[in-house]
């Protein structure tokens, strides 16, 4: 059995966002005008942005993919890896983020419920498969052939998250929700605290500083995730019994 604060923990739901992977130095594009290239971001990452201008888009997820090749996982990936070997599907984890550093940091169970930016779907097929470091309108779609119809594989504003079915059954069904390193800005995933909390879960969160949602965490741990996370994962992992 495993105890948190004196409390027994069976299900663990772990949400993770652009703090754990900031560590390791994944730039976000933004400037000190929270621009790229002279456009924001958020006018990047939407349907109607890659209709209007399609090269801008796969030029900027392509720079965002080969950017992955240049980091690394940090201590927090792997605090959270040690903490799914230690406990198999007691724990779920959800990212927010696009990137692969929990994979590479030894995590082999991640629902992504905002894509993956090693990943493209064509929208003549539907099938999803790995993207190449670059790769635009004029690639073809390794599965049916056709040109023209490949797009990041990434949840933009606007659109539905992956999965949504899935977490929010495991958040009915956790005793302990931790987010780490999110804004609690952005929602559906914002509301998960909220979720959790009221089947009567115990929920922390591990940030550089409160979130918009710090109100619903009965935890803090404040500071850097790849400091604080694995004292985290240290007294979870120490207060297990049998």
């Amino acid at each position: 059995m495993l105890y948190y604060r004196q409390r027994a923990i069976d299900q663990i739901v772990i949400l993770t966002g652009a703090g754990i992977s900031a560590a390791s130095g994944l730039s976000t594009f933004r400037d000190a005008d929270g621009l790229w290239e002279n456009h924001d971001p958020m006018d990047i990452a939407t349907p109607e942005a890659f209709a209007r201008d399609p090269d801008l888009v796969y030029r900027f997820y392509n720079a965002r993919r080969q950017q992955l090749e240049e980091v690394q996982a940090n201590s927090a990936h792997c605090a959270l890896a040690r903490l799914q070997q230690a406990l198999g599907d007691k724990v779920f984890l959800v990212t927010q983020n696009v990137d692969d550093l929990h994979e590479r940091g030894g995590s082999e169970q991640v629902c992504h419920m905002h894509g993956e930016l090693r990943s493209m779907l064509c929208q003549h097929c539907g099938q999803r498969q790995p993207a190449p470091p670059i790769f635009d309108a004029s690639t073809a779609c390794p599965h049916c052939g056709k040109s023209g119809g490949l797009r990041p594989d990434i949840v933009w504003f606007g659109e539905m998250p992956h999965h949504m079915d899935s977490i929010e059954a495991h958040l009915h069904g956790c005793d302990l929700f931790v987010a780490v390193g999110t804004s609690g800005a952005v929602y559906p995933a914002a509301g998960f605290v909220q979720l959790a909390r009221a089947t009567g879960a115990t929920t922390v969160e591990v940030n550089r500083e409160f979130s918009d949602v710090a109100g619903y965490f009965h935890h803090h741990y404040t500071g850097c995730a790849t400091d604080q996370l694995g004292l985290l994962v240290d007294e979870l992992l120490a207060a297990r019994v049998g």
